[in-house]
């Protein structure tokens, strides 16, 4: 790809909570008729889980665990998808940047809408994990809400634990037990 595309610009994004700490860049490319083409590239590291489950992943870079992962889970991937070692050995995944903050005023909605909306929202996130094993899922839920019940318990809790745990974090920063990196620190780690 690099032979037909030329870089033009390379910025630093910053990323969401589940991301933080990592590096992720975005790169401008343009081809030979000047159609441009935005890649995201996303440090991938060992994951937190690994030590805790059986089998062990099959593979030893940490990007490509994770994009051969959301080829499990999700119904189409994207055909930018793929894995690369950085220059400082650092492992990444890279997928085409699609950053489209277009969104439904849900604000401007009444209940009806509302409830309509967010079920389609939450039948397309289903359809997107599911990994063409949908029925079998939906075989396993049944027709009760005890899942749907369960599911919004463990997201409070969950809630709760994450405040629990940014307080023990910020507390750690603040005594020097944790020392924080701010994204200049980052930057200067890593270098094209």
């Amino acid at each position: 790809m690099l032979e037909r595309f030329t870089v033009h610009d390379v910025a630093f994004k910053v990323v969401g909570v589940g991301s933080v700490g990592t590096r992720c860049l975005i790169v401008l490319m343009m081809d030979g008729q000047n159609a441009p083409l935005f890649l995201q590239i996303k440090e991938a590291r060992h994951s937190v889980l690994a030590d805790f489950v059986k089998p062990r992943s099959p593979y030893n870079h940490q990007g490509r665990r994770v994009v051969e992962g959301q080829r499990l889970t999700q119904a189409s991937s994207d055909l930018f998808l793929g894995w690369s070692t950085g220059p400082s050995g650092c492992h990444f995944y890279l997928r085409q940047l699609r950053d489209l903050k277009i969104s439904a005023e849900v604000e401007l909605m009444d209940a009806t809408w509302l409830k309509g909306y967010g079920r389609i929202c939450g039948w397309v996130l289903a359809r997107a994990h599911a990994g063409g094993v949908a029925p079998e899922i939906s075989g396993y839920i049944g027709d009760s809400d005890s899942f749907a019940k369960a599911l919004a318990q463990y997201s409070l809790d969950y809630a709760d634990q994450v405040e629990k745990d940014y307080q023990v974090f910020a507390q750690a920063c603040q005594t020097g037990k944790l020392r924080a990196r701010t994204d200049a620190d980052y930057a200067a780690d890593f270098s094209l």
